[in-house]
Formats: C-alpha cells, structure tokens, sequence
C-alpha cells in the first residue's frame, strides 16, 4: 500500500499513510491532503510587482554598490537568465563585467518579452 502513496513532501520519507481524508508522514509528523498540489514556494515579485521566473531578463533601477568591489552597478544594468532562490537575496545571476552574484528583487524590474 505504501508503493502508491507519495513520499511526504516535508522529509521526503516514503513511509507515508493515510488517515481519513489526509496523508501522514510517521518520521516527521506532517499531514496534507492527497489531493493538494505541492507547494512550489513564494512567488518572488520585481520592484513593481510583476512576477519573476527563472530565466527572466531584468534591468536594474538603482545604482548598487558592490561587495568587495569599488565600482558600483549602474542603473539600467540588464542581466539576462536569472535564477531564483530562497533567502535575503533572492535572484542568482552573472552579471557582465562584475561575474556572478546575489541581487534583491526589489532593486530589479522585469523586461518584457
């Protein structure tokens, strides 16, 4: 009965049941329903609000310094082929002439296709 029920979505652990209406996890404790899709995470917003997924073009809308670095990153830097990621700084890119780096969301907006 376990082979067709799915892992727990919290530890990954296949030793799952069910209980009633919703599916138990015994290592971890969490319960969900069998018929919730899985969570795939906060959307991640630019500085006007439209939302960003991986592979996105942004510009930068304000001059950033940079760690490490004595130059600064001017307004209306694009960066091409973002990747998003959890934590303070939540955009991973390569950036031209500064190499890879964390930018916040809030200093990028979108460019649209």
């Amino acid at each position: 009965m376990t082979d067709t029920l799915p892992p727990c979505p919290e530890c990954g652990s296949t030793y799952t049941y069910q209980m009633d209406a919703l599916l138990t996890c015994p290592e971890c404790g969490h319960e969900w329903s069998a018929d919730a899709e899985p969570d795939a995470g906060p959307e991640i917003r630019d500085s006007v609000g439209n939302v960003l997924k991986d592979g996105d073009t942004v510009t930068v809308i304000k001059g950033l310094k940079v760690k490490g670095s004595s130059s600064m990153l001017k307004i209306g830097t694009k960066v091409r082929n973002i990747r998003l990621v959890g934590g303070d700084h939540d955009i991973d890119c390569t950036i031209p002439g500064f190499g890879q780096m964390g930018l916040k969301s809030e200093f990028v907006k979108k460019v649209s296709d």
